[in-house]
């Protein structure tokens, strides 16, 4: 029996599982479908009102920041964002000038499961108003930039650090490939599932879970969810 002429759309994910032991090719178009031009326009409909609106709160938080501590007021770092793309993240600035050259030094301080994240409740590189910022999670609304810019979605895993991703995908491998399929985002599913409290293995299941059941109602849901988890300042250090 000839094989079926099947030519894949390069659009497609492609994978194959089985079914009472027999092979089941599944073909899912993952970034033009109807759900994914609805996941964009919220993105940018929630980044521009976002922006829009909360203004005032930014130029009040850049003061703060200017007045507490010398230094920039926004922090903006390489992260790996889709297909393993290096991007820049913004997010306002909440720890001293010289904070990456003293990472290494704190490295045996770290208090992440599995090392991949660097974890501190105490870290003393972190400023007063950054400490403010971090608990409450200011300190991410100028992504919403990258959300404009396309390099970021509202909801989606979050975008390591390039220490944090070599150090992920030695032991991750075929795992961080599927998780890197997709946009990172602002906010996700272990952002309001603990955050900082949620291992990294943990991390990467929800986001792979993420991935396999996302929708638009899921979304929508994440970010209701996410504005409860800020305001009650949970699993954030």
């Amino acid at each position: 029996m000839s094989s079926p002429n099947f030519i894949p759309s390069p659009t497609s994910e492609v994978s194959v599982s089985s079914l009472y032991q027999k092979p089941i090719l599944r073909v899912r178009s993952w970034q033009y479908t109807l759900q994914c031009l609805g996941k964009r326009f919220l993105d940018f409909l929630g980044a521009g009102l976002g922006v829009l609106f909360l203004s005032p709160l930014l130029l009040a938080i850049a003061l703060f920041i200017r007045l507490d501590s010398q230094g920039p007021i926004f922090f903006r770092q390489h992260r790996i964002g889709r297909n393993g793309k290096a991007f820049v993240i913004w997010k306002f600035r909440t720890m001293e000038v010289n904070a990456e050259e003293r990472l290494k030094e704190l490295e045996q301080h770290n208090e992440s499961e599995g090392g991949v994240l660097f974890k501190m409740k105490e870290d003393p590189r972190v400023t007063r108003v950054g400490k403010f910022l971090r608990r409450t999670s200011l300190d991410e609304l100028p992504q919403l930039f990258n959300v404009l810019q396309g390099s970021m979605s509202l909801v989606g895993p979050r975008p390591l650090q390039l220490r944090d991703y070599y150090l992920a995908i030695k032991d991750y491998n075929d795992d961080m490939s599927q998780r890197a399929t997709m946009l990172p985002g602002v906010t996700g599913l272990w952002q309001v599932s603990g955050r900082s409290e949620v291992t990294f293995n943990d991390m990467l299941q929800m986001d792979l879970f993420y991935k396999e059941n996302w929708n638009f109602w899921l979304d929508i849901n994440i970010l209701w969810q996410t504005v409860l988890v800020v305001l009650l300042r949970k699993g954030a250090y």
